[in-house]
């Protein structure tokens, strides 16, 4: 992999830097270093990653430049209870429980159960006690 001057003084910036997480750094020390003629095993060995790791950082930082370094980074929890059933939660919620249930009102837990028996939905009591927060 061939750098210019500019990239390469770019990369060096980027690793030396204080302000960037140490993956990053570590991305751009792999790109850094095949640039500077190392071979993949021994950049793999330096910095604790696998072969293919070399390999995908340095092909990302082919195809997007700096850009591509930053990729796959965590982010926050996704959702994963679909929108229709915490809308389903909200309307049950704001009706009176069935006359069959023998409620006077909804409880999480009861909540919970009855969407299961009835409606096949399955949600934890916390998750419903977390919407009505």
């Amino acid at each position: 992999m061939e750098l210019s001057v500019e990239q390469a003084a770019e990369l060096r910036e980027l690793v030396n830097s204080r302000d960037v997480p140490a993956d990053i750094a570590t991305r751009g020390r792999i790109v850094l270093w095949s640039g500077e003629g190392r071979r993949r095993k021994d950049i793999a060995e330096l910095l604790g990653v696998s072969l293919p790791t070399v390999d995908r950082w340095k092909t990302r930082y082919a195809e997007q430049g700096l850009a591509g370094l930053e990729g796959e980074r965590p982010g926050g929890a996704r959702e994963q209870v679909p929108v229709r059933v915490r809308a389903r939660v909200i309307a049950l919620t704001r009706m009176t429980p069935p006359s069959g249930t023998g409620l006077s009102h909804w409880s999480a837990r009861e909540l919970a159960k009855y969407l299961e028996r009835t409606e096949n939905i399955t949600v934890s009591w916390h998750y419903i006690a977390r919407i009505w927060r």
